[in-house]
């Protein structure tokens, strides 16, 4: 497990705003903090420190979020502020530019300039939800363009799709990553999040080599995940989709995956999903066969013997054990 988790409910009610304030001073930079809920303020935040990279992602109460020009004078983290929106809205007044933002969105604020952030409720549910992370502006490998700061970017296309299914799946994975994972993730996320600001920009050349190669070992791995049904999907498949050449892939791969071949990766994968599927109750009338082929592999021969290799035991001698333990 890596990251530790803060709650409001922890400490009396009518502290709770003052705590929120503190927790979001200390993760992100000095805050005002006001909020119409404050007599019984609700917040939750868990932070992960990935090295010199802060993600914190957190659910919340509507508030609003001040930094004026004297906070900036009096301290001023020189870090840029990245937050991904999951859930209610936000209108921003930053860098110049006033704009509002809907779950998917994006946006980057600078600590060394004021900012006024609105957050408004989710009608279902009465609370926002967002992954904030905090860099040190010194870290990245294409400067925080202004012409960027408090701009609505979408999460939703490019390496920004990239960059929202890094930070969510931290947030889902964290209890049960280590803290040796931690550098590592954060040295992932920095050359991420450099390749869609250069990306936006439109200077991706200008990237480091080992920032462009670790952004595209991302985009490998995003596209062999969400092709793992396809029986098809193979190194070659996986060079031509990305434009490069076949040995430049097996490369790039190798590094990024400390080892792994591509053919082995893609294996590794649909044996670990029909692996799951096996073991679930809801899916315990379905076929063997059925979710090995949901998972790219049709032939049952090829499937019983791989998964025999990989686990020690048949599908079929695996489901019924784990049935029988969940039982």
């Amino acid at each position: 497990m890596i990251g530790t988790v803060f709650r409001c409910e922890d400490v009396p009610a009518h502290d709770r705003l003052e705590f929120w304030r503190e927790r979001v001073g200390r993760t992100a930079a000095p805050l005002e903090v006001t909020s119409d809920y404050a007599a019984d303020y609700w917040a939750e935040q868990r932070v992960l420190e990935l090295g010199p990279v802060t993600v914190w992602p957190t659910s919340f109460r509507p508030a609003r979020f001040l930094r004026t020009a004297k906070m900036v004078r009096q301290s001023d983290p020189e870090i840029l502020h990245l937050r991904l929106l999951l859930r209610g809205g936000l209108a921003f007044d930053h860098g110049g530019r006033t704009d509002t933002f809907s779950p998917g969105d994006l946006y980057l604020a600078d600590s060394s300039r004021p900012g006024d952030l609105r957050a408004y409720d989710d009608r279902e549910s009465g609370a926002l939800k967002a992954v904030g992370v905090e860099v040190p502006k010194a870290l990245l490998h294409v400067p925080p363009h202004r012409e960027l700061l408090g701009r609505r970017l979408s999460g939703r296309e490019g390496i920004g799709v990239l960059l929202t299914e890094f930070l969510t799946g931290l947030d889902r994975q964290a209890d049960t990553l280590r803290p040796s994972d931690a550098p590592r993730l954060g040295t992932v996320l920095l050359d991420l999040l450099s390749a869609w600001i250069a990306q936006v920009l439109e200077t991706e050349a200008a990237l480091p080599p080992e920032t462009r190669q670790g952004a595209m070992a991302q985009r490998i791995h995003a596209f062999i995940r969400q092709n793992l049904h396809d029986p098809e999907l193979t190194p070659r498949v996986i060079a031509a989709a990305h434009h490069i050449s076949l040995s430049y892939l097996h490369r790039i791969f190798q590094e990024a995956a400390q080892g792994e071949t591509v053919a082995a990766c893609i294996r590794r994968r649909r044996l670990e999903g029909a692996r799951r599927e096996l073991a679930d109750p809801a899916l315990r009338t379905t076929p063997i066969h059925t979710i090995a082929a949901r998972w790219g592999l049709p032939r049952a021969a090829d499937f019983s013997r791989a998964f025999r290799t990989a686990y020690g035991m048949s599908p079929k001698e695996y489901r019924l054990q784990s049935l029988t333990v969940r039982e």
